[in-house]
């Protein structure tokens, strides 16, 4: 929530340099951070980006970076919240989705909701972009669901962040896993996201972040070179480590603690200070 996301950011403030992500990568590549250098980044658009966490950052003089799903913005929300709605709204004690190979699971308890919502996305992350939107329809159809929540950004907000000095990075139009897609769509998802961006701030777009981010899993080689290719200056992953010199420009890593407590938040950040050997290695 918005207070504990405040005080998380004062102890960042405390413990880090932070910088925008795009002085940090210039600064990286002539070896000359400072010590102690962070940067804060949010994923894919939600709307309380601008609405919550942009007032405290503003607040605390901390500059973010913002990657951004264009297909979403002004619409619902995405596949991930779309599946917790339909799960959370069921009337019925069971979800049968046998007939679209989905299985059949209990919900209802919030554990068993809980565990629907976990089977159901492991599932559908994976398939391809449209089969994965061609289920969910079908999902969505059999639930009664006919109307998803209002949770991404609209044009605006993103270019609000922009006016606020905040920095907009390309997340892909429908943020596919791009290791499930052909390399012509990746290049088209890519592609229309960083033009839409650059449509609504006025700006290049010179960084990016992979869907879901995990080396190897989620993208694999050939879209590090795609990325480099299409004029980016840096993209980043979701291993957990540090950027040292040695760091893959295309492939910094990046460290989520979730921890509530502020001293567990701050251990765990400490913690991770230690991961100094590159968190990415393509064969």
């Amino acid at each position: 929530d918005a207070s504990r996301f405040e005080a998380q950011m004062v102890k960042v403030r405390h413990l880090f340099n932070v910088l925008p992500l795009s002085e940090a990568v210039l600064r990286l590549k002539h070896n000359a951070l400072p010590s102690r250098a962070a940067c804060i980044t949010f994923d894919d658009g939600y709307a309380d980006n601008a609405e919550v966490a942009l007032p405290i950052l503003q607040r605390q003089g901390m500059p973010a970076t913002f990657f951004i799903a264009s297909g979403y913005l002004g619409q619902g929300c995405m596949f991930n919240d779309r599946v917790i709605e339909i799960v959370r709204q069921y009337p019925e004690t069971h979800l049968d989705l046998t007939r679209l190979g989905l299985g059949k699971h209990p919900v209802a308890t919030l554990e068993e909701k809980r565990s629907a919502i976990l089977a159901l996305l492991s599932q559908l992350k994976y398939k391809p972009l449209v089969e994965r939107l061609a289920l969910l329809g079908e999902v969505g159809a059999m639930a009664g669901l006919e109307d998803s929540p209002r949770l991404m950004m609209s044009p605006q907000q993103v270019r609000q962040l922009h006016d606020a000095g905040m920095e907009i990075g390309g997340h892909t139009v429908n943020h596919p896993i791009l290791a499930s897609t052909d390399l012509a769509t990746a290049r088209t998802e890519i592609g229309e996201n960083r033009d839409r961006l650059a449509e609504i701030t006025g700006v290049p777009v010179r960084l990016f972040a992979y869907p879901n981010g995990k080396p190897h899993i989620d993208y694999r080689e050939e879209h590090v070179a795609l990325v480099k290719d299409m004029g980016f200056d840096a993209a980043v992953s979701t291993a957990w480590g540090v950027s040292t010199k040695d760091s893959d420009l295309f492939q910094l890593p990046r460290f989520t603690p979730w921890d509530q407590s502020l001293v567990r938040f701050a251990a765990r950040l400490t913690g991770n200070l230690r991961r100094t050997k590159p968190a990415v290695v393509m064969p």
